[in-house]
């Protein structure tokens, strides 16, 4: 793999991670990041680096098969569900698992409490939310039961672990996990507010039918 190869997908990854870190969305060694190329790879986090500090050339291609193209850089431990998201949903390009802490706060509730209809632009963006069954990290088993629930999902809260978030592009999908985390802080206010409510049955159907 040549230095610069891919650089513009690998650059978006790096970029976002960064961004990710600064938001205080993840911590240096938590979350990852990965961005269709094409076809038949992609790019994503590596494994036991600053993820505040990434570079371009630091950020691994994989192909769809899992063969790493990249085997001086050590493998995420979740790119195995990075890559079964991306072929369920062929339909989304970027892929973004962070630790928010009110998100993942709200992941420690099963099942899931987040409301999403608290505000109009939560409820379109983010949908409604589940909270997926607690499986150990890095393994088969939450990368296959992660996969099955997004096919239907932009936003998913994985018991006692984090989020994970899809997106047509790199920004979308950074949008909804920045939007989950607000959306986790603003549940979390109005639960002391008096007459706080969420959209109506109307409203929400409205929405449905932009």
């Amino acid at each position: 793999m040549k230095p610069f190869e891919y650089y513009n997908e690998r650059k978006q990854v790096s970029d976002y991670m960064k961004r990710l870190y600064d938001r205080q969305l993840t911590t240096a060694s938590g979350g990852n990041i990965s961005l269709r190329i094409d076809d038949e790879k992609f790019c994503i986090t590596p494994s036991s680096l600053d993820k505040g500090n990434l570079t371009p050339d630091l950020i691994a291609i994989v192909k769809f098969d899992g063969t790493n193209l990249t085997p001086d850089l050590p493998l995420s431990i979740e790119t195995e569900m990075h890559r079964l998201i991306l072929k369920n949903r062929t339909d989304m390009n970027a892929v973004v698992h962070a630790h928010p802490v009110y998100a993942s706060a709200y992941a420690t509730v099963q099942p899931n409490i987040l409301d999403t209809r608290l505000t109009a632009e939560a409820y379109c963006v983010l949908g409604d939310i589940i909270n997926v069954p607690y499986r150990l990290m890095g393994t088969v088993s939450l990368a296959e039961i992660v996969a099955k629930e997004i096919k239907t999902h932009k936003v998913l809260l994985m018991e006692n672990h984090g989020a994970i978030a899809v997106g047509k592009n790199m920004l979308n999908a950074f949008d909804c996990m920045e939007l989950l985390e607000r959306t986790a802080v603003m549940n979390f206010i109005v639960k002391d507010l008096p007459g706080s409510h969420n959209l109506n049955g109307e409203q929400v159907k409205e929405i449905d039918e932009m």
